[in-house]
């Protein structure tokens, strides 16, 4: 069975019809990237996913639970949309660390804010704390980030405020790691470090679903690539098949700048 199945998306904003028809399916470790022209409804359809658009049409399920219906409202109720979102972690293209908190402080905050609402937080109070804050170091060490748990975002450069921003989004232990255009805020130099944390997560089988301007990491890491094309799929499969011999004239024209470069 599929982690994630998403089927007949639709959305519209006011009467432009940003995303047609939308279906896919994505298998347990698999890494999925999307592909596309600004404007093809990839960052739109990942908003979906996460629940911070609300589709018109459409049923996303995760592991065979439908978490989102467009024709059963008790599946659109905000208090279950916002557990919901729990199965899927999102990273930003411009991180959105709050200023106010260290790395540590950052990676720590929505878990410890889950904590505060369940049963028995404030006798277990001090343990919750500690094995939250070590479980939160554990993740900036993978980041590569132990020495810089105490700094503040305006002291991290880019590219270490982005892998904040992974160990964020996998503190909650999501089924599904979403990122969109993880890199597009960052200097090239710095986009190396963050593609090899991603590659890493890959590596390690972590179901994630990447929209990516980087052609030749979308075809290197990814199970399966998609390719938008004004709010619709137009073409999905195999990484190298997709890049090497795409079935559309359209992809071709999109891949054919980056196979010139």
């Amino acid at each position: 069975m599929p982690i994630l199945e998403v089927e007949h998306i639709r959305k519209y904003f006011g009467h432009t019809e940003v995303l047609k028809d939308i279906s896919f399916s994505l298998e347990k470790g698999q890494v999925l990237s999307m592909i596309g022209s600004s404007g093809s409804g990839k960052t739109t359809l990942l908003r979906c996913l996460n629940f911070l658009e609300q589709p018109d049409k459409g049923v996303i399920r995760v592991n065979g639970e439908v978490l989102f219906d467009a024709e059963d409202p008790s599946t659109q109720q905000e208090s279950e949309i916002r557990k919901k979102r729990l199965h899927f972690g999102l990273v930003f293209q411009s991180f959105h660390l709050f200023p106010q908190y260290t790395a540590l402080g950052n990676v720590m905050l929505a878990k410890e804010l889950l904590a505060k609402g369940q049963p028995g937080y404030d006798a277990g109070k001090k343990k919750i704390h500690g094995e939250i804050e070590e479980e939160a170091k554990g993740l900036l060490r993978q980041m590569g980030l132990s020495d810089r748990m105490g700094n503040y975002p305006h002291q991290l450069s880019g590219g270490q405020c982005q892998r904040v921003a992974i160990a964020r989004a996998l503190a909650l232990q999501p089924d599904i790691l979403c990122f969109d255009e993880p890199t597009s805020a960052l200097d090239p130099e710095l986009t190396g470090e963050v593609l090899k944390v991603i590659k890493e997560l890959a590596e390690q089988k972590t179901t994630m679903v990447i929209v990516t301007h980087e052609m030749a990491f979308a075809r290197d890491v990814a199970d399966q690539v998609i390719f938008m094309d004004e709010g619709r799929i137009l073409e999905q499969g195999d990484p190298r098949e997709v890049f090497e011999n795409p079935k559309e004239e359209r992809t071709r024209q999109f891949l054919s700048r980056f196979t010139q470069g």
